[in-house]
Parts: C-alpha cells; sequence; structure tokens
C-alpha cells in the first residue's frame, strides 16, 4: 500500500543516490514512487552478491509502465517492482518483460501466480476509504452504491486516481466495469465527474494532498483496505480506533497483485532474478507489511497486531478476460470519459 509519500520519498531518494553510475557492479531496479523497503535488507542483498543496487522512481504504477514501453529499446533498468495485474496485460503486449519464474514463487498461492513475465510479491485490497470525523461533522450519512456515490452530494465528496496513470485508478476502474459492464461503467465515471468526483494523476495526490484528514477538501478517498491501519501505526498519539475507515460499496473493491520481474534487455539478468527472489524472500515479505501497506504474496508471514485496523473485504479475483482488456478499457476511459 502507498503510504506516506515523505517516507518513501526519502528512502527512494537515499537509495538513488547510493550508485551514481551504471557499472558491472550495478543492478538498477526502477519502481513505483511508494516502493519502500528496509535499507539493511538491501544492504544485506548488495553485500551477498557485490553488487550496488540503484533504485529509480518511476512514478505511479501506470506512468512507470508507459515509461518502460517507451524506453524498450534502451531499458531503463535490469528489473522492475511495481506492476500489478492490470497492468501485465500492457506489459507483456508491450514484449517488455523477460519470462523468470522464482523458485520462491511455490510459497505463494496458485491462485495469486501470475505466470512466469509477473512473480507476484504482494497482494493489497483498492477500496475507498473516508474521513471519520468529516462525515460526522457534516452528519451526512454514508453512500450505499456506486450509484450514490456519483450522486452530487457524494461525487463532490470523492477523490479517485486516473485510471491511465495509477494502477489503484485504473484497478477502480475495472471494478465498476465488472460491477456496471462496460457501458455502465463509463456512464457512471462521466456522471461523477460531472457531479464533481475529482480525478487525480496518482495516489499521493489523492491521499496526501486532496484527502480531508491531510487537509485536502475530500472525506471520500480511493485507496487501500489497509490504510485505516497505517494511520493507526503511524498516528504520534496511541489510538484506540483509526481516524479512517472502508467504504466497500458493491463493485468498488478490487483484488491487486504486485510484482517484480526482470526487464527485457537487462545489462544483469542474473543479478535480476537473485532481486526477483530477494523480493520473495522470508525477510523482505515480513518487511512489506508495515511499510508498504500490503499483504505479503507468500503464505504464512505473521502480521503487525495493527493490522487487526485493516479489513479484507469479500472480493473475488478479477476474471482474466476482464485483465485482458484492460487497455483497450483504459483507452475507452480516455476517449469517454477524461476527453469528454
Amino acid at each position: 500500500m502507498k503510504k506516506i509519500l515523505s517516507i518513501t520519498l526519502t528512502l527512494a531518494a537515499t537509495l538513488s543516490g547510493t550508485s551514481t553510475a551504471q557499472s558491472a557492479g550495478t543492478l538498477t531496479v526502477i519502481t513505483h514512487d511508494s516502493f519502500d523497503v528496509d535499507r539493511k535488507l538491501v544492504t544485506a542483498f548488495e553485500t551477498a552478491n557485490h553488487v550496488k543496487v540503484r533504485f529509480i522512481k518511476g512514478g505511479d504504477a501506470g506512468e512507470m509502465l508507459n515509461k518502460l514501453i517507451l524506453t524498450k529499446a534502451a531499458p531503463l533498468a535490469d528489473a522492475v517492482y511495481g506492476l500489478d495485474n492490470t497492468l501485465l496485460p500492457r506489459a507483456q503486449a508491450a514484449g517488455i518483460l523477460a519470462p523468470y519464474t522464482s523458485p520462491a514463487i511455490a510459497g505463494v498461492p496458485a491462485a495469486y501466480r501470475q505466470g512466469p513475465l509477473l512473480n507476484t510479491v504482494d497482494v493489497g485490497y483498492v477500496a475507498l476509504n473516508y474521513d471519520r470525523a468529516a462525515f460526522q461533522k457534516t452528519g451526512l450519512k454514508l453512500p450505499a452504491t456506486l450509484r450514490e456515490l456519483s450522486e452530487p452530494q457524494y461525487a463532490r465528496l470523492t477523490v479517485v486516481e486516473s485510471p491511465a496513470t495509477s494502477s489503484t485508478g485504473a484497478a477502480f476502474y475495472l471494478a465498476t466495469v465488472q460491477e456496471l459492464g462496460q457501458d455502465g461503467a463509463v456512464a457512471w465515471w462521466r456522471t461523477a465527474r460531472a457531479n464533481g468526483m475529482k480525478v487525480t494523476r496518482g495516489w499521493s495526490q489523492a491521499y496526501n494532498e486532496d484527502f480531508s484528514l491531510y487537509g485536502g477538501r475530500y472525506p471520500i478517498v480511493l485507496s487501500y483496505a489497509s490504510s485505516p491501519a497505517a494511520e493507526v501505526a503511524y498516528s504520534k498519539e496511541k489510538l484506540t480506533a483509526s481516524p479512517t475507515a472502508n467504504l466497500f460499496l458493491p463493485g468498488s473493491t478490487f483484488v491487486q497483485l504486485e510484482g517484480a520481474a526482470v526487464l527485457k534487455g537487462s545489462r544483469q539478468p542474473v543479478l535480476a532474478r537473485k532481486f526477483v527472489d530477494f523480493m520473495l524472500s522470508g525477510a523482505v515479505q515480513a518487511d512489506f507489511p508495515t511499510r508498504m501497506w500490503v499483504y505479503p504474496a507468500v503464505g504464512g508471514v505473521k502480521l503487525d497486531p495493527v493490522w487487526k485496523f485493516s479489513q479484507k473485504p469479500d472480493v473475488k479475483l478479477a476474471p482474466t478476460s476482464l485483465l485482458t482488456r484492460s487497455q483497450a478499457l483504459t483507452d475507452l476511459w480516455v476517449t469517454q470519459v477524461l476527453r469528454k
């Protein structure tokens, strides 16, 4: 889960500074902006493999994929982390990934495996959140359906991410397509936007700038079902309840599978494969939940007690028939929603 941008940006900048030039002893990894892992773990990987790891921030996941496609003739990196099940079909069609199946994928439930191009590293539940205090202040009843959410009294209170640039936004969009059908989803988005729903480029802007909990004007935000737990964990005060809660409207939640992969044309393919293994190692899997607020993909990892403030929605994985249409559906959204 993408959380506390200042922390992740600081880490990414620090990691980027560990090596400034590509060399035989450098492994370059591109990630979305919210990537965060314990620096000690990265150092241990570097020591074990006699390599320096250079991290590149690629923007939100959708932006990162666009960059990788545009530069595939001269790849920006050796490995990538942060592509998900909504973006994999585009990455596959563009031919930017080299096949590699980590031996550690055996620890990932079969239902979460995505084939040899993308090794699932973590699992998140994209979901709407709301600011409890903001709603208590207004006395407004929470919406119960997507249709209600698109009406002016709620649309003006809602900020979501763009399906064209954000994997979170893409996940929400596909959820609405699954719930309402292609034409129904386009109509819903057009109505919601016309009635005041804000669409941002990425998660960080939506959550850290526009969400009312952080000084914005929108008390409903598209984030993750684990976000309420993250709020408790990062609070300076000891909380017994989260200031935010999930809004599991039917047709609004989505199971997101993020993964790591080797980029085609990598100058360090052996090390890139080792990095994929590293991301599925027990130490990194245990480190993820309270850093990026996603569930580890490998089974049996114990979660911190603060995860009791998170919730798992009752939602199934999106069908392949929907995921393989993600690019065409995104193009449709751009022409029929964004440009209207």
